[in-house]
């Protein structure tokens, strides 16, 4: 179960609580315009990712292998097409869990990722087998 759905509102309230016993309704309104503010945060920083990442094609990174390197269990979707700068190529059901997106770069190589509930379980790199000299 994800604690931060729950604990993050709880939180918000607690904090709005002890505002008003501590300060009144000025103390309510100090903490909610702190909330709000917070919120617009994230809003602002999902929009200008989701604005960059919709400029390029979908599932294309610059690198498969540096983004291989760079991502780590527990990363949120957002924060990969933040890396990324582009959207992936959805490899599995639309609305289905898990979600499975896939990045390739200009050499075939590609990345897999697998999100659970909007965070990264696990990511695989391919890379196709160089050709033998002749």
């Amino acid at each position: 179960m994800n604690f931060q759905k729950i604990l993050i509102p709880v939180a918000g309230v607690a904090a709005v609580a002890l505002a008003y016993r501590q300060y009144g309704w000025a103390g309510v309104a100090a903490v909610a315009t702190g909330l709000v503010m917070w919120m617009l945060l994230h809003f602002t920083r999902m929009m200008t990712v989701l604005k960059r990442a919709a400029n390029r094609p979908i599932g294309y990174v610059g690198s498969a292998v540096m983004l291989n390197a760079k991502l780590k269990p527990g990363m949120t979707l957002m924060h990969v097409i933040a890396m990324t700068r582009a959207l992936g190529q959805l490899q599995s059901e639309k609305d289905a869990q898990p979600e499975v997106f896939r990045w390739t770069d200009g050499t075939d190589s590609h990345v897999t990722c697998t999100f659970v509930g909007g965070k990264l379980a696990h990511h695989e790199l391919f890379r196709p087998e160089e050709p033998a000299p002749q």
